[in-house]
């Protein structure tokens, strides 16, 4: 039933809405027979007692990745939520604690904003009762993030579900006061949300992408976390508002970072923009009243957009005004 064929249509498995399928570009992604991660060889990886063959799973998703129908219960251990050591009845034992303490959480989080867990999220700012908003503003902005995560998908037609993505978020922002919520972190958690039914679940793989995504940082720019180290001991004003910036880090652009303040070097971001305006650059000039058109044009190109082509094309855009600006240097020097 895994392979009736190496064509086999995986769309089904996360269904798209019918208005969107002419947007939304087919996935490359395709089951092989002998090399992609299917259920069989993945129980097959399991000791009697529940040991996982890391190595051999490892090796097989290299070669054709992970079926869908197994990906959920395959990046548990992946991001590192189970020891492969572990036996059935440990795991079990830690699924328990870990939803435990994540339904306590999410009760305290309940009491001061009561949104959290009704089946609905907040895109406004919370009044007090003095009539004045919440410090805070985290929740609104991962609520409106939410609205815009995978609109695509028919899963996200249904609120219930776009506010257990919201809940998740709200949670997590909460227990990890020191990054809490930027923009960006709904596109990496909207996956464990589909993948998992049990919220809780969801939250601790969420929690432990998270993790990762800490460390790979941490080894591209350690400048990071030595600002967040320097800011904290000598609790300066400067210190203290290069903390606030930083804790924002994808919220905001990347010269608020401790590395931009002495480098500010960012200029493929701006030939990345130039590139997506250049090829919508026709439709704008045509279809275009007002930033509120120009904002619906733009806001189309989410989750649509290529990355790859759109990188190649800000590279050739930076080439060509480099050339450009090497020409017109020599003809400085050469007047001069």
């Amino acid at each position: 039933m895994f392979f009736n064929s190496a064509a086999e249509e995986l769309d089904s498995y996360y269904p798209v809405r019918s208005e969107c399928l002419a947007d939304v570009p087919k996935t490359r992604f395709k089951a092989r027979v002998g090399k992609t991660l299917g259920s069989r060889r993945w129980n097959a990886a399991f000791t009697e007692d529940g040991h996982l063959d890391i190595a051999g799973v490892l090796r097989r998703i290299q070669r054709g990745g992970i079926h869908p129908t197994i990906k959920g219960a395959v990046w548990e251990f992946l991001l590192g939520c189970y020891d492969p050591n572990s036996t059935y009845d440990e795991r079990n034992e830690v699924r328990e604690q870990r939803r435990s303490q994540y339904a306590a959480w999410k009760d305290l989080c309940q009491k001061m904003v009561p949104a959290v867990g009704s089946g609905k999220f907040i895109t406004t700012p919370i009044i007090t009762d003095d009539g004045h908003p919440v410090q805070d503003p985290s929740n609104v902005y991962n609520g409106l993030d939410v609205v815009r995560t995978d609109r695509t998908l028919v899963y996200y037609e249904d609120e219930a579900n776009q506010a257990k993505l919201w809940d998740v978020l709200a949670v997590y922002a909460w227990v990890d006061k020191d990054i809490g919520y930027v923009q960006g972190m709904n596109d990496i958690c909207s996956p464990m949300v589909i993948l998992f039914e049990h919220e809780a679940d969801a939250f601790w793989c969420f929690e432990r992408a998270m993790r990762r995504l800490v460390m790979w940082a941490m080894e591209y720019n350690p400048d990071i976390y030595s600002a967040y180290e320097e800011s904290r001991e000598l609790g300066s004003s400067s210190s203290e508002l290069k903390a606030s910036q930083l804790k924002q880090y994808g919220k905001f652009e990347r010269k608020n970072l401790k590395s931009g303040w002495t480098d500010q070097r960012g200029a493929l971001a701006v030939f990345l923009v130039a590139s997506v305006l250049e090829k919508k650059n026709k439709r704008l000039l045509k279809e275009a009243q007002g930033l509120d058109d120009v904002v619906q044009i733009l806001g189309e190109i989410t989750g649509n957009l290529d990355a790859k082509k759109a990188l190649k094309e800000a590279l050739k855009i930076h080439k060509n005004n480099m050339i450009n600006l090497v020409d017109e240097f020599v003809e400085v020097v050469m007047i001069m």
